[in-house]
């Protein structure tokens, strides 16, 4: 059984204190199940957005886990404004969802062992 989304963000938000970087919930989406969006914020105007990895992806094995893609900025850093405009969309197909928020000018995002490669 995976985790609540609200006890998922305050472990995450735990773990980047525990490391010494800002981050805060920008936006409170379901407590049960909602989608969880991290955005790291390299503080030089560029980031990277993390998103669900597709369900698709693990065929009928459901993970126990999160886990996580780049959804925009993987490889190079996108631009603020297309990391906003991203989760502008997102928020539109998905209201439910949950947007953290990591300031760190080294791109890190604590997600160990939960990135999957972008498709």
């Amino acid at each position: 059984m995976r985790l609540k989304s609200g006890i998922w963000v305050a472990a995450y938000l735990r773990r980047c204190a525990v490391e010494g970087v800002f981050a805060a919930v920008r936006r409170r989406g379901a407590e049960e199940a909602g989608a969880i969006f991290i955005k790291i914020n390299r503080l030089d105007g560029t980031g990277v957005v993390y998103g669900p990895a597709p369900q698709s992806e693990f065929g009928e094995a459901r993970p126990a886990e999160r886990i996580f893609t780049a959804a925009i900025g993987h490889g190079q850093p996108a631009t603020d404004a297309e990391l906003e405009a991203r989760l502008v969309k997102e928020v539109r197909f998905d209201p439910d969802l949950w947007i953290v928020e990591v300031e760190d000018r080294l791109g890190r995002s604590f997600l160990d062992n939960v990135i999957k490669d972008s498709i």
